[in-house]
C-alpha cells in the first residue's frame, strides 16, 4: 500500500513538472495571443530581450527613471534568433518578476521577403495592436546585403534572423522606400511611440530604406589603426580605443562624448534644450546611420558633424532613434568606477562625468521621461 501511494506521489510530481514545463515553454511565451486589446497596463514590447536589456530596464525602474504606472515589458523575439533567450526567461522566473513577459514569434522570414507582406505580418499587427510602445535595443551589425551594399571586412554578421525579424517589423510599422505603396501600421496610430537605441536606431533607418556607415573610424576619419584613433580628440571617439589596447586594465570600453543638437529637432523643440547645449552621451558602436530612410531626418550629430547621433520621423512624431545608450545602468551608478586610460590618476564613475557636464544627466533622464509620457498618452 505504501509503495502504491509513493508511486502515485511520484507520478503526481512528475506530471506537475511536465505540465509546468509545457506551460512555460508554450503559453507563457505567447503573451499577445491572450492579452486583451485594451488594458489599464502600459505595455511596452522590446526587441532583443537579452539579460542585459532586461537588467537595464529593471535598474531604470528601480531608480524611477523609467517607471510608468502599471508597466508591463514584453520581450519579443523570433524562434530562429541565435541569442539564448532561455537565460532571460530563467532570470525573470528566478527573480519572480511578474511585470516582464515574453512573446516568441514563429514563421518563415528570409532576406527576400522582409519589405513586403509576409508570414509574420499578422504577428507584427498583433504586437502593434496590443502594445503602447516599442523599443528596439542594441546589438550586432546589420548584414549590408539587406541595404544593397557589399560587406566591409570590418562588418561582423552574427545573428541574421534577428535582423530579418526586426527590419521587417520596422518596415511594417513605418513603411519605407523599398515599397512606396505599402501602408504602414502607424498610419492608424501616428502618435504611437517607437524608440530605437544604438542598433535600434540603425534598424529604424535600414527598415525604412536607409543605409549604413559600416565602420566609423575607416569611412568617416580615414583611420586604419587603433593608435590613430587614440591620437584623435576624445570628443571624436565613439568607443574607447585605448581599452582595445589594454584589456588587462579593465577600462571603460564605452565612451562619453558631446553631441550637437539640431535646431529643428525634438531635443530642442520638444525636450526644451538649447542649440548651444552639448550633452555627453554614452557610445559603444563602430557603425552609424548614413543616408536616412524614408521619412527620417537627422536631429543630432557628433560635435564635428561626421557621425549621425539621432534621427526622428517627419510624419510620426514619436519615432526616435538614438545612436547612444541612455539605458546603461553604469550611467546612474556612482559606485561603478573605472579609468578611461591607464594613465588616469583615479577611477571615475560615468555618473560623475554626466553630473559635471550639464545638461548631460538631465538629457538622459529626459529621454525616458518623454518616452514614458508618450506611452501614457497613447
Amino acid at each position: 500500500m505504501k509503495k502504491a501511494v509513493w508511486r502515485l506521489f511520484v507520478l503526481f510530481i512528475l506530471s506537475a513538472f511536465a505540465f509546468n514545463c509545457t506551460v512555460q515553454s508554450g503559453n507563457d511565451l505567447r503573451y499577445f495571443d491572450t492579452a486583451e486589446e485594451k488594458s489599464d497596463q502600459i505595455r511596452v514590447a522590446i526587441l532583443y530581450p537579452s539579460t542585459g536589456s532586461l537588467r537595464s530596464l529593471i535598474k531604470l525602474k528601480e531608480r524611477n527613471i523609467f517607471n510608468p504606472d502599471n508597466l508591463i515589458i514584453i520581450g519579443v523575439f523570433h524562434e530562429k534568433e541565435r541569442s539564448d533567450y532561455k537565460k532571460s526567461i530563467d532570470m525573470v522566473r528566478e527573480k519572480n518578476i511578474d511585470w516582464i513577459k515574453f512573446h516568441k514569434v514563429t514563421g518563415e522570414i528570409n532576406k527576400g521577403n522582409l519589405f513586403e507582406k509576409n508570414p509574420l505580418s499578422n504577428n507584427f499587427k498583433l504586437i502593434f495592436k496590443k502594445s503602447d510602445g516599442i523599443i528596439f535595443f542594441g546589438g550586432d551589425d546589420i548584414p549590408p546585403y539587406l541595404y544593397n551594399e557589399q560587406t566591409n571586412l570590418l562588418t561582423s554578421i552574427h545573428t541574421p534572423y534577428r535582423h530579418f525579424f526586426e527590419l521587417s517589423f520596422v518596415f511594417h510599422l513605418l513603411g519605407g522606400s523599398q515599397d512606396e505603396s505599402y501602408k504602414p501600421l502607424l498610419e492608424s496610430a501616428p502618435e504611437f511611440p517607437v524608440l530605437g537605441i544604438c542598433l535600434g536606431e540603425q534598424t529604424l533607418n535600414v527598415g525604412s530604406g536607409g543605409n549604413m556607415v559600416q565602420d566609423v573610424w575607416a569611412e568617416k576619419y580615414g583611420i586604419d589603426f587603433v593608435e590613430e584613433a587614440i591620437a584623435l580628440s576624445q570628443e571624436n571617439w565613439h568607443t574607447n580605443p585605448i581599452a582595445r589596447l589594454h584589456p588587462e586594465e579593465n577600462l571603460f570600453s564605452s565612451h562619453l562624448h558631446p553631441i550637437k543638437l539640431e535646431a529643428e529637432g525634438k531635443f530642442i523643440k520638444e525636450f526644451g534644450f538649447k542649440v548651444e547645449d552639448t550633452p555627453r552621451v554614452l557610445s559603444a558602436h563602430h557603425q552609424a546611420v548614413d543616408k536616412p530612410g524614408k521619412g527620417m531626418t537627422v536631429i543630432a550629430t557628433s560635435i564635428d558633424g561626421k557621425v549621425i547621433e539621432a534621427i526622428e520621423h517627419k510624419k510620426y512624431p514619436n519615432v526616435l532613434g538614438i545612436q547612444f545608450h541612455p539605458e546603461f545602468p553604469s550611467l546612474y551608478d556612482q559606485d561603478e568606477k573605472r579609468k578611461i586610460t591607464p594613465a588616469d590618476q583615479k577611477a571615475v564613475s560615468q555618473l560623475s562625468i554626466l553630473e559635471n557636464n550639464p545638461p548631460s544627466l538631465a538629457f538622459h533622464k529626459k529621454i525616458w521621461a518623454w518616452f514614458s509620457k508618450k506611452l501614457s498618452k497613447h
